[in-house]
């Protein structure tokens, strides 16, 4: 667990050689530009932890749950069966039975495993429980486009997001394929209200009461730390989303690096190109996906019928090898950060709900830069020259999947 809040600290690994010397007017030009093509402005003031692996991710989220005080809101597209599903589910019980006003928001589609005991616990102790379009009353249309949000908000201060879901598959350390890789982020701040309000976007679908006045008191946030925040939502529509923009930005703005992890890799033509752009003008570009765990292999399938094009403009391509990949996070430059929810895909950026942050800070982004090295040393590199002898059989099956790219 890495918490951040003064930029004199130093944390070793690449991006910005020497964080004195860092371009503020870069950083500053960066957050005006994403500012003026997403219309969102950013926070000032944020603290950030980045929570690794499931060890750190879950401990944090109960102790935050066990300490609360009046309200707690959480939004999940992942509960399933297991030890944390029932443990989270006993936690937020016992604080609605203490008088906490606890909200549920499960996604209908991929909450589906839930233990259904779990729902009747929560439900007896006094949880708000909502399903977000059950799949028994979704309109026409709406089947295709789910919640992939991952938000947690405690007491109004304290806020949680990232990638993981509610499963033991994200306990332990990634130590092997039982154990999937993650990173989530814990946020105190005025950000928190950006979070919140991406619950509060979905939870309004299922009920009409969107705050209540004896819980909610919208209090001025403090300003714990040094981290500025873009909180950008991904909307479930065609057409692209304020979340499109943000990742088509960044890659028109990198200069220098671009370092990208994320669970499922299918880009629409314009990504591709931009990442064959970035390569072109010199911007080293390595992107870490899943490798022999990947959970979805039709998704990675459709996501190799991209990678002549990729290899050849000189992107750097890694699969991780001990289990599977399952975090979503990019950094630019060695100053800015893009992380929530949404994967490096078309499904992401097209069709689900989802919830990132844009984050201005070289501390930051060097902490993430030294879990992106270390998570290299436990992968392979796809070598260009070997990929292009691959078999035939293989090139069959990147064009069976080839029509399912746009939903992957």
């Amino acid at each position: 667990m890495i918490q951040l809040e003064s930029r004199s600290k130093r944390v070793k690994g690449e991006g910005i050689q020497n964080v004195s010397l860092a371009p503020d007017e870069l950083i500053s030009r960066a957050r005006r530009t994403l500012e003026g093509v997403v219309g969102i402005p950013a926070t000032e003031g944020n603290r950030v932890t980045v929570l690794h692996n499931g060890c750190e991710i879950f401990p944090a989220m109960l102790d935050a749950i066990r300490g609360a005080e009046h309200a707690i809101d959480f939004l999940t597209f992942v509960y399933w069966k297991g030890e944390i599903g029932t443990e989270m589910a006993d936690a937020l019980s016992r604080r609605a039975q203490a008088g906490v006003r606890v909200r549920v928001l499960l996604d209908a589609w991929g909450s589906r495993p839930i233990e259904s005991h779990l729902i009747d616990d929560m439900t007896k102790a006094g949880v708000q429980v909502r399903w977000f379009r059950p799949l028994s009353r979704v309109r026409l249309g709406e089947v295709n486009h789910r919640t992939h949000r991952k938000v947690l908000v405690v007491d109004e201060s304290v806020a949680f997001t990232g990638g993981v879901g509610i499963s033991d598959l994200w306990n332990g350390d990634a130590r092997n394929e039982h154990e999937w890789r993650d990173t989530h982020f814990k946020v105190e701040g005025p950000a928190v209200d950006g979070l919140r309000a991406a619950f509060l976007d979905n939870w309004a679908e299922t009920d009409p009461t969107i705050f209540d006045v004896g819980c909610d008191r919208f209090p001025s946030q403090c300003t714990p730390g040094q981290s500025v925040i873009q909180c950008v939502r991904g909307a479930s529509a065609t057409g692209g989303s304020d979340l499109t923009s943000v990742f088509r930005t960044l890659l028109q703005l990198t200069q220098r690096r671009l370092r990208v992890t994320t669970a499922y890799f299918v880009p629409d033509d314009d990504l591709t190109k931009r990442l064959c752009d970035a390569a072109t003008r010199g911007v080293q570009v390595q992107i870490l996906l899943p490798g022999p765990f990947a959970d979805k292999r039709f998704v990675q399938l459709a996501a190799e019928v991209d990678y002549d094009e990729l290899l050849k403009a000189g992107v750097e391509l890694w699969n991780f090898q001990p289990s599977m990949m399952h975090a979503k996070t990019m950094t630019v430059d060695g100053m800015i950060a893009n992380v929530g929810s949404a994967n490096f895909n078309t499904r992401s950026l097209n069709c689900d709900e989802e919830i990132n942050m844009v984050i201005f800070d070289p501390l930051l982004v060097r902490a993430l830069d030294r879990h992106f090295d270390d998570d290299l040393e436990r992968s392979v590199r796809i070598d260009p020259g070997r990929w292009k002898q691959r078999s035939l059989l293989q090139r069959v099956k990147e064009k069976l999947v080839a029509p399912l790219r746009g939903v992957s």
